[in-house]
């Protein structure tokens, strides 16, 4: 009878242990879970909403931002996912995959597709290449971008993007200095809007209306200066050349804001020394 409890009580006490120990295990289990939500939640509000200019680094000389963007693409955070946006150097990569090769290759795979971008080098040569928004699951770290090119194959390339710096898209007098195209609901192509031109000696004038350029269901416009002496434009720190090489100086920009005030910098030569003025631009959409 003795051996008989003593037995129950050994079972008991080992019960009582194992029970124990799989609760702490739980436990542990359970918190390291809520550690990593936690630091999952913190990286993506690491930075609030808005519109950044930030870098982006890859693995390979022959996949990289193009030229015309000093490495740099337009990272969007909004309710905390991080999207940049990049323009690449050509339209020869046709697809990207946030992943590996081998899962961009799977059925169903969810690729990204290409916007077709317009970029301004420096000598004011204008030129259209693919562009990808690429989800971004945390800065300062590499992540996993496969690309697919014009011959069919998937190739593995790691990437990062850091330094994210705010870009304001509103002065302290209610204009925009942004040069992020706004989205608009509207079919690609060509279209009229009037533009409003303030600012300067008030002796210079844009064509009114001037085209409207929607291209991605982006807008932007092409502005004629009653003027051949204008060099180059700037809004923010994005500087565009003309798009002609005679007449009027004509440019294309990205519009920012509509029926409200757009902040612009344009260069003269008109006095002899290049000389920098400030303008607004008011588009008025309907």
């Amino acid at each position: 009878m003795k051996k008989k409890i003593i037995t129950l009580i050994c079972i008991s006490l080992l019960s009582s242990a194992l029970i124990s120990g799989c609760s702490g295990q739980d436990t542990e289990k359970t918190a390291d879970k809520k550690e990593a939500v936690t630091s999952q939640q913190s990286k993506k509000a690491a930075l609030e909403d808005g519109v950044y200019s930030a870098e982006f680094h890859t693995d390979s000389g022959m996949f990289h931002v193009n030229e015309a963007h000093d490495g740099k693409g337009t990272l969007t955070v909004k309710d905390g996912e991080m999207t940049i946006h990049i323009s690449l150097v050509s339209k020869n990569i046709l697809n990207l995959f946030p992943g590996l090769a081998e899962d961009a290759k799977k059925e169903g795979a969810k690729v990204l597709e290409p916007t077709t971008d317009t970029v301004t080098y420096s000598d004011g040569y204008t030129e259209e290449v693919y562009g990808f928004d690429v989800p971004v699951p945390e800065l300062e770290k590499e992540f996993d971008l496969a690309l697919i090119g014009k011959k069919g194959k998937w190739y593995d390339h790691k990437v990062s993007v850091s330094n994210p710096v705010k870009v304001e898209e509103e002065n302290e007098n209610g204009t925009s200095s942004n040069s992020e195209p706004v989205s608009v609901d509207m079919e690609d192509g060509e279209y009229e809007v009037e533009v409003t031109l303030e600012g300067g000696s008030g002796r210079a004038s844009v064509s009114s209306p001037a085209v409207l350029l929607v291209k991605n269901r982006k807008a932007y416009a092409r502005i004629e200066w009653s003027s051949p002496n204008y060099d180059y434009m700037k809004i923010g720190t994005e500087i565009y050349y003309p798009v002609n090489t005679e007449g009027n100086s004509t440019f294309e920009i990205p519009v920012s804001v509509f029926d409200k005030k757009m902040t612009v910098i344009a260069d003269t030569t008109a006095m002899g020394t290049p000389h920098e003025i400030e303008y607004t631009l008011t588009f008025h959409l309907e």
